[in-house]
C-alpha cells in the first residue's frame, strides 16, 4: 500500500512539474558553463586585443560614468586576464545598464540593459521562469517537488528481491522499447540520485530565505549582515586618482593574480568596497577591503579568512550547485546529471502512457465480445 502512494503521488508530481523540471535542468546545464561559453558566444564584447598599458581604475570610471545619461558606474569588474573587457554596471538595481570597455583604449565595446544579456536571460529562465516573483514561487515549489521525486523515486527503484538487484544497477542497451525506457529512466535516476539531491538542496537557498538564513544559524547562530562602511574624511570631492591607488593597494594587500571589483555607493558618505577573487578557486574565495571615497585611505580589511563560517558555507553553495566546485571534471558531471535530469520526465511519461495502453487494451476485447454475448 506504501509503495502504491507513493508510486501514486511520484508520478503526478512528476507529470505535473515535468517542463519546468526540463526547464530548469537545461538552463542549469547552460549557466554551468557561462564562464566558458560568454567569450566565445560574445567575443566582440568579452576578448580584446592587449595593446600596452590598460587605462588607470579612475579612467574607466569617467568612461563608463558617460555611457548612460545620468547614471554613474556602481560596479566595475577588472578581470585577472589582459585580454578580457572591463564589465561596468551602471545605475542601481531597478533598472540596471552594463557596459563593456576595452581597457587599452576606452572604447565601448556593447552597452544596454544587464538583464538582456543572453545569460542573465538563461539565468532569468532558470531561477523565475522569466515571471519574475511569481515564477520564483513556481521553481520554488518544482524545485520542493524535484526532492520528493528524487527521494521517492528511490523507493520505488529498491529491488523487491535478490533476483531483480542486477537490473536495477544496469541498463540493458540491447533491450527494446518498454524494458529500455523504463531502464534508462529508473537506473539512470539511481546513478545521479545523489547529485540531484545536492544540486536539489543548495537550490533551496535561492527558492526560499528561511534556507538561506538556516546556514547561518546553524553554523553560526546569527544571520550575515552587509558590512556599511562610512569614509573617514570630511571631503565633499574625492581627490584625483583615487580608484587606482585603491586598486594598487588592494593588489599590495592580497598580492596574487585574481579578478578585482570595485562596489560604488550611491551615497557618497559611504566607503568604496573592493573585492579580489583568485583566477581558480574551488569556493568562492573573495577578499575584501574598504576604501575612503575621497582620499583612497584603507579603512578596514576583509580577508575570506576571517568570515564567519556560516558565510564560508555559504560561498560554498553556488559551486555545489553548479558543479564548479572541483573544475572541469565536476562541470562535465554536472552536464550529464543536467541532461539525464531533463529526460527523467519525458521518459516517466512514457512509463505512464505505456501502463495506460496496456490497461486500455483489455476493455477494447470486452466491446467486440458483447454483441456475440448477447
Amino acid at each position: 500500500m506504501f509503495k502504491k502512494v507513493i508510486n501514486w503521488l511520484h508520478l503526478w508530481l512528476g507529470i505535473a512539474s515535468g517542463l519546468i523540471l526540463i526547464v530548469v535542468a537545461l538552463t542549469g546545464a547552460l549557466l554551468t558553463f557561462e564562464d566558458e561559453l560568454e567569450p566565445v558566444l560574445f567575443r566582440s564584447s568579452q576578448v580584446v586585443t592587449p595593446a600596452g598599458q590598460r587605462l588607470t581604475v579612475d579612467s574607466l570610471v569617467q568612461v563608463a560614468n558617460t555611457v548612460f545619461k545620468d547614471k554613474k558606474v556602481s560596479r566595475l569588474i577588472i578581470p585577472a586576464e589582459a585580454d578580457r573587457s572591463i564589465e561596468a554596471r551602471i545605475g542601481e538595481k531597478k533598472g540596471l545598464k552594463v557596459a563593456y570597455l576595452d581597457p587599452y583604449t576606452g572604447n565601448v565595446l556593447y552597452k544596454g540593459k544587464y538583464d538582456g544579456q543572453f545569460f542573465q536571460q538563461v539565468r532569468s529562465l532558470h531561477r523565475y521562469l522569466l515571471l519574475g516573483p511569481t515564477g520564483k514561487v513556481i521553481t520554488g515549489i518544482s524545485c520542493s517537488i524535484c526532492l520528493f521525486l528524487t527521494i521517492s523515486g528511490l523507493i520505488l527503484w529498491w529491488p523487491a528481491n535478490k533476483n531483480a538487484v542486477k537490473q536495477r544497477f544496469k541498463i540493458k542497451w540491447n533491450a527494446k522499447g518498454k524494458r529500455l525506457n523504463w531502464d534508462l529512466h529508473a537506473v539512470s535516476g539511481f546513478y545521479i540520485s545523489i547529485f540531484l539531491l545536492l544540486i536539489t538542496l543548495t537550490g533551496f537557498v535561492w527558492s526560499y530565505d528561511w534556507a538561506e538564513n538556516l546556514i547561518y544559524k546553524l553554523a553560526d547562530g546569527k544571520l550575515e549582515k552587509e558590512a556599511k562602511v562610512k569614509n573617514k574624511a570630511k571631503l565633499k570631492v574625492a581627490e584625483a586618482g583615487i580608484y587606482q591607488l585603491m586598486f594598487n593597494q588592494m593588489n599590495k594587500a592580497y598580492p596574487y593574480t585574481g579578478r578585482v571589483a570595485f562596489n560604488l555607493p550611491a551615497k557618497p558618505a559611504l566607503a568604496v568596497t573592493v573585492q579580489k577573487e583568485p583566477e581558480e578557486t574551488a569556493v568562492r574565495h573573495v577578499d575584501a577591503a574598504f576604501f575612503d571615497g575621497h582620499t583612497a585611505a584603507l579603512i578596514k580589511q576583509l580577508p575570506y579568512e576571517k568570515l564567519s563560517d556560516g558565510a564560508k558555507i555559504r560561498r560554498m553553495i553556488l559551486p555545489i550547485h553548479t558543479g564548479s566546485l572541483l573544475g572541469w571534471p565536476t562541470k562535465l558531471l554536472y552536464l550529464i546529471v543536467s541532461l539525464f535530469t531533463a529526460s527523467l520526465p519525458i521518459t516517466g511519461f512514457l512509463i505512464w502512457l505505456g501502463k495506460k495502453k496496456k490497461k486500455a487494451k483489455p476493455a477494447r476485447r470486452r466491446k467486440v465480445a458483447e454483441p456475440a454475448l448477447a
